[in-house]
C-alpha cells in the first residue's frame, strides 16, 4: 500500500506535456509472450478503437518479446509477419526474448540452448512442427541440431529484422529501458534489450518519455518520464496497448 502512495505523489509532469505530432495516432503493444489469442483479441481492440477515432496516420509498435513462455510463438510471428506484409504500419522492438531466440537457433550450442529454454523457450519450440514425445526424447545436442529444420528461416530473418528503439515525438519506444544519465542515441543495445534496476529504479526526468515492456506489473506503470506496460499476458491474461494521439493517452486490454 506504502508503494502505490508514493507512486502516486511522484511529480509526472514530463507525462503531462508529452505529445506526438498532430495527425498521427500510435498504438504499442506490450510483451506478448506466445499469447496469440490475446495478440489476435487485441488487435481487433484497435482496429476498433482506430476506426471510432477517425482518420489519421495511424502506426503500430510491438515493444518485443513476442515470444516465450506462452503456448503459441509461432503463430504470434507469423501474425506479426502477416501484419507487415500487408502493408500495415507496424514497427517492432527486439526484447532479450527474440536476441536469445534468434542465437540458438543460429549457433546452436547446448550453453544457449540451455538458457534459451529455461526463460521459455521451450514452449516457444514445442509450438513449432514438433511433437511433445520428440522433444522429450531429444537430448540437448540432438535438439540444438533439429533447430536448423524446425524453425523456418523467414521467422528468423523477420526477427532479426526488429529495432533496438522507437522515437515519436516526445516519446521513445525501447523494450527494457534506457540507462538514465545516457543520451538517447549513445544507449547500448544491451540496456535498451535487458536493464531493469536502474532504469526503473531511477526518479529524475528522462530526455523523453519512455515507453517500455519487460518488467511486469499488475497493471500499468505510469510515473516520471515512464510508462510500462508489460502486464505479465502469458500468466495473467491481461496483454495491453497505449494509444497515443496529440497529448492524449488511452489504454486498451484483453
Amino acid at each position: 500500500m506504502l508503494g502505490r502512495l508514493f507512486k502516486k505523489a511522484i511529480p509526472s509532469r514530463p507525462l503531462d506535456t508529452a505529445r506526438v505530432p498532430d495527425g498521427v495516432r500510435v498504438y504499442a503493444i506490450g510483451d506478448i509472450h506466445g499469447r496469440h489469442d490475446l495478440l489476435t483479441a487485441l488487435l481487433a481492440k484497435i482496429e476498433a478503437d482506430d476506426t471510432a477515432r477517425g482518420a489519421a496516420e495511424t502506426q503500430i509498435v510491438f515493444l518485443g518479446d513476442l515470444v516465450d513462455r506462452g503456448p503459441d510463438s509461432a503463430a504470434v510471428v507469423e501474425t506479426a509477419m502477416a501484419l507487415k506484409a500487408a502493408g500495415r504500419n507496424v514497427r517492432f522492438l527486439a526484447g532479450n526474448h527474440e536476441e536469445v531466440f534468434i542465437k540458438a537457433c543460429r549457433e546452436r550450442d547446448s550453453k544457449t540452448l540451455r538458457f534459451f529454454l529455461k526463460i521459455g523457450g521451450d514452449a516457444t519450440l514445442q509450438s513449432y512442427p514438433i511433437t511433445r514425445a520428440e522433444y522429450i526424447d531429444l537430448d540437448i545436442e540432438q535438439l540444438a541440431e533439429r533447430l536448423e529444420t524446425l524453425v523456418p528461416e523467414a521467422h528468423l530473418a523477420f526477427l532479426e529484422g526488429f529495432e533496438d528503439m522507437i522515437i515519436v515525438g516526445d516519446y521513445a519506444f525501447v523494450h527494457a529501458g534506457v540507462l538514465p544519465g545516457v543520451p538517447l542515441d549513445q544507449q547500448k543495445t544491451s540496456d535498451l534489450r535487458w536493464i531493469r534496476d536502474e532504469f526503473v529504479g531511477q526518479r529524475g526526468d528522462l530526455e523523453k518519455v519512455i515507453i517500455y515492456g519487460h518488467t511486469i506489473y499488475e497493471d500499468v506503470d505510469e510515473r516520471g518520464s515512464r510508462i510500462g506496460i508489460d502486464t505479465g499476458a502469458y500468466d495473467s491474461g491481461k496483454l495491453t496497448a497505449i494509444g497515443l494521439e496529440g497529448d492524449d493517452r488511452w489504454y486498451l486490454q484483453t
